[in-house]
């Protein structure tokens, strides 16, 4: 027999005999004790595995009427504030307890999803707790035929870390204004008018020749945080977004900066955490500009299943090719912000990338009432005017067949209709208002330097990375070998810490070794085979310039490196020409005058040794450079192909750099012993202080050293 007072299982106290023992107290009346002390059953349930169904039930359904009761709390203007503080204070305890459950037994988690199943059991178990608070069930709808899963859905996963970043705050409180922007009453003037349609066309049809751009405000102040300095017009944007623009569509030409200014947007609009979806070879390169620009900020970079993932991270980079396997917990993470590069990818919307960029975009909306968003590309139109549908759809400037919100309004406030010969006019203005943003080189040529060296980390993934990050290994332990051996058949006393002349000995004999054997692992097959693998990286990046500027000079050391980013750009239909040593004058004269004459060719890919003089390439202003010189020298006069005499545009030689590779510390060894640590040109020639030998004597020692000091020397 049950003792006097006992409940049974699952059942909210209802005991009318106790009620009437004494008046209960304010904070035992409603919902909210009903809720605790159900919480605290889950609680004690699960600690005593396994979890079965019916606590799995009863922590579904506290779990739901928590969020719905913070819901009513928030929506109603009843209770006074003190009050209202009170009860969502009550409530957040609740919301605790069930986050120390959920640790208990991670499989919980699933049910706080917001697509989560909620079963007949659990809508009668809702049902039966909400009367037991006060409350009024409503009346449950008709049940739907469940939906298909979502095409790929089956692949889906969610980092661990995540789940640590859910079971912290597992509870994310819905931003009203959101629902307000939503709900708010619209003019209906242009009702039953085709808008979209005359919206694109009027960028055909009202063009004024000069580029697209809207008003953006002087900037106070040029100095970003930790001290770094904006050009003018990227202050400009920052500016706008701290007056309280959220939504742009950055067009400028690459090289102008617009990584960050959509960092230092993000940190104005306080748009945290942020969500930066990229293509692949530029994943790395986010994740280093943000510690340039907003080094207090923490990213962390998708890669593969996601299990290096920081869920804490402050701004979460991913490549369109990962958004299929991590959309669902992106979707739920809580973004307050969204950054889409070379936003172009997204014109048709057809693609599951597509789907899914505008998914993410859509979620982020309906939860934050005005975050901010952001498409950077060179090229929004690569075909037709179409392709900025996806892209205005993604700003949540339009739907499927309407401009919404904010466009609306401004078109009503035209007073004209689609029928009036202003319309176009006023309609293309009113879109440009919405924030497009684009800049030109020339434009803006009193801001940047005449030339520049532009690093663009990237990382070496799947076997290829692995392979070389292997052979690195292998190369610093025979180094600490050599070093060891060398230190112990010295007769002097032993050294505290590392002697550094001893390890510049040892990397000279290595030096000397790798260059008179060519068999076996060495510095210089380590090289190669990082420009081996950088190869596609850089084609990739090189396609994407030529799509966005026009004509691009593409350089490699090696043959292999060059055929390679042949075989890149012809599968992407590309034309190119190429320019090697093995050519005859004739040849490699026809090569030229293709390039510098044809409009169809958008490449030439270049041997740094035979094109690296004597060439005049002045027609393109950007440059990629695939792999590394040994020199400043050589890398200069590369460079040099382009910045020449009846050159008009600044000039970008983009350096693809292998990340946490010896390619980075080359770079680096390059720059500082170049005098090019500002990472920008004037134009003067230097002379090169740092002669191949040097470089490569410097990187074989500080893989000794960062070797050693692994070790715990020094």
């Amino acid at each position: 027999m049950a003792r006097p007072g006992r409940r049974g299982a699952g059942a909210p106290r209802t005991d009318r005999g106790a009620q009437r023992a004494r008046a209960p107290r304010a904070a035992e009346q409603g919902i909210i004790p009903v809720l605790a002390e159900l919480a605290r059953e889950v609680d004690s349930a699960v600690q005593r595995p396994p979890t079965r169904p019916a606590v799995r039930t009863k922590f579904q359904v506290v779990a739901l009427l928590v969020r719905e009761e913070r819901a009513r709390l928030m929506a109603d203007g009843g209770p006074s504030a003190s009050r209202r503080t009170q009860e969502l204070k009550r409530l957040d305890g609740v919301a605790t307890m069930l986050a120390r459950t959920a640790a208990r037994d991670t499989s919980l988690l699933a049910l706080l999803a917001e697509d989560a199943r909620v079963s007949d059991a659990a809508r009668a178990f809702k049902a039966t707790v909400m009367r037991a608070g006060g409350l009024e069930p409503p009346e449950e709808p008709e049940p739907a035929a469940p939906a298909a899963p979502a095409p790929g859905a089956e692949a889906r996963v969610v980092p661990r870390s995540v789940i640590s970043r859910q079971l912290a705050n597992p509870f994310l409180a819905p931003d009203f204004e959101a629902a307000a922007e939503r709900a708010a009453p619209r003019t209906r003037r242009l009702a039953g008018w085709e808008l979209l349609e005359p919206l694109f066309r009027s960028f055909e049809h009202a063009a004024t020749g000069a580029p697209a751009c809207m008003p953006l405000p002087e900037a106070r102040s040029r100095t970003a945080p930790h001290g770094r300095e904006l050009m003018p017009h990227q202050a400009q944007v920052v500016a706008a977004t701290a007056a309280g623009h959220r939504t742009f569509l950055l067009a400028d030409e690459p090289g102008l900066g617009k990584t960050a200014q959509a960092l230092l947007a993000a940190q104005a609009a306080d748009a945290y955490p942020l969500l930066v979806v990229a293509p692949n070879v530029v994943k790395a390169n986010w994740a280093n500009e943000v510690g340039l620009w907003t080094p207090q900020r923490r990213s962390t970079v998708v890669h593969g299943d996601g299990e290096r993932v920081d869920g804490f991270a402050d701004v979460v980079i991913v490549n369109y090719e990962l958004l299929d396997r991590h959309v669902g917990w992106l979707g739920d993470l809580g973004f307050r912000g969204m950054v889409v590069d070379e936003a172009h990818f997204i014109k048709n919307k057809t693609s599951q990338r597509s789907q899914h960029v505008l998914a993410l975009s859509e979620r982020i909306r309906a939860r934050a009432g005005r975050p901010l968003l952001m498409a950077l590309t060179g090229t929004p139109l690569i075909n037709d005017i179409e392709d900025f549908r996806a892209i205005w759809q993604f700003l949540g400037w339009i739907d499927d067949t309407q401009p919404l919100g904010a466009l609306q309004a401004a078109l009503e406030a035209t007073g004209l209709t689609p029928a009036d010969l202003g319309f176009y006019a006023a309609a293309r203005t009113c879109v440009i208002d919405m924030g497009i943003v684009r800049r030109r080189k020339v434009d803006v040529v009193a801001d940047i330097p005449a030339r520049r060296v532009a690093d663009l980390p990237v990382e070496l993934e799947g076997a290829a990375g692995r392979s070389i990050r292997a052979a690195e290994v292998a190369l610093a332990r025979r180094l600490v070998s050599r070093y060891r051996s060398a230190l112990e058949a010295r007769d002097d006393a032993v050294v505290d810490g590392i002697d550094h002349e001893l390890a510049r000995r040892v990397a000279a004999a290595e030096l000397k070794d790798s260059t008179s054997n060519a068999g076996g692992e060495n510095v210089f097959t380590v090289v190669r085979r990082i420009g081996q693998a950088k190869a596609g990286l850089a084609a990739d990046y090189a396609a994407q310039l030529a799509r966005n500027v026009g004509k691009v000079v593409f350089f490699a050391k090696h043959v292999d490196v060059m055929d390679q980013a042949e075989q890149t750009f012809a599968d992407r239909g590309i034309r190119y020409a190429s320019i090697r040593g093995d050519q005859t004058p004739k040849a490699r004269e026809k090569n030229i005058a293709a390039f510098t004459g044809d409009p169809d060719v958008s490449i030439v890919v270049c041997s740094l040794m035979a094109a690296g003089v004597g060439l005049n390439l002045q027609v393109a202003s950007n440059l990629v450079l695939a792999e590394l010189s040994w020199t400043d020298a050589e890398q200069t006069q590369a460079i040099d192909r382009i910045h020449r005499i009846g050159q008009t545009e600044p000039v970008t030689a983009w350096r693809i750099i292998a990340a946490q590779t010896v390619d980075a510390r080359i770079a680096k060894l390059i720059d500082s012993k170049s005098g090019l640590a500002a990472r920008a040109l004037d134009g003067a020639e230097e002379e090169d202080v740092s002669p191949s030998t040097t470089v490569q004597l410097e990187a074989l020692v500080g893989l000794l050293t960062d070797a050693l000091a692994a070790e715990g020397v020094g």
